[in-house]
């Protein structure tokens, strides 16, 4: 029987090294390699052809969301599994719309990844039974909401524009072009950002646009 193709997408080695030891306990799969960034994965896809791509959002280089819509353009029929530690269901809703299959969480069990890859595979779509019911439970105290506005009052109305740019997957080049800046001023206000937001990545940052409604 012909062996599931897989690719696995994270910048922790140890991590993806981890998920290939434990996905390859079972004889009908194969990892053909890893990638550490999206812009590798995107490389590795140009000579590569995997049945499943295993991908983290929180990534160096290219973001999981940034490489899931250039996937999505290039290769429609790929089928990606998101692997993180984000449960926000606005998150998750933002890759499953930019065209990711299943959804779980990096303490999966190996049977859970190893099934989930096998009903992916199949043309089906699998989310973990936590994230399921997290969503149906899912409610945003006041509490948060009054977090969010003092944190909204701090940023100007450009920082604003970029937020929902990088929101929307765009790169720092493509967000430059668009408002016909530098990438280096695009970076200089991701930084100042993320200090207001507290937040330390671009996941942190999508979240936060995902819950204030500046995207859906």
């Amino acid at each position: 029987m012909e062996k599931i193709k897989v690719i696995i997408a994270d910048d922790h080695q140890m991590v993806a090294e981890g998920i290939k030891s434990l996905i390859e306990l079972d004889a009908s799969i194969e990892v053909l390699q890893i990638a550490a960034n999206g812009r590798e994965l995107l490389h590795l896809l140009e000579f590569r052809n995997p049945d499943i791509v295993l991908m983290d959002i929180d990534m160096p280089v290219m973001n999981g969301l940034e490489a899931m819509q250039h996937i999505h353009k290039k290769y429609p029929d790929l089928k990606v599994i998101i692997i993180s530690m984000h449960e926000e269901k606005g998150l998750v809703k933002k890759m499953t719309d930019a065209g990711a299959k299943g959804f779980l969480f990096k303490n999966s069990e190996k049977d859970e990844l190893t099934w989930a890859i096998k009903k992916v595979h199949q043309g089906g779509s699998y989310f973990t039974s936590k994230l399921t019911l997290d969503l149906i439970n899912h409610n945003k105290s006041s509490l948060q909401h009054d977090s969010l506005d003092s944190k909204k009052a701090l940023l100007t109305e450009r920082e604003i524009e970029i937020l929902k740019l990088i929101a929307d997957g765009l790169s720092n080049k493509e967000i430059g072009d668009k408002l016909f800046i530098s990438h280096r001023t695009v970076d200089t206000h991701r930084t100042n950002l993320m200090k207001k937001l507290e937040v330390n990545n671009i996941a942190g940052l999508i979240r936060y646009a995902i819950k204030q409604g500046f995207v859906h």
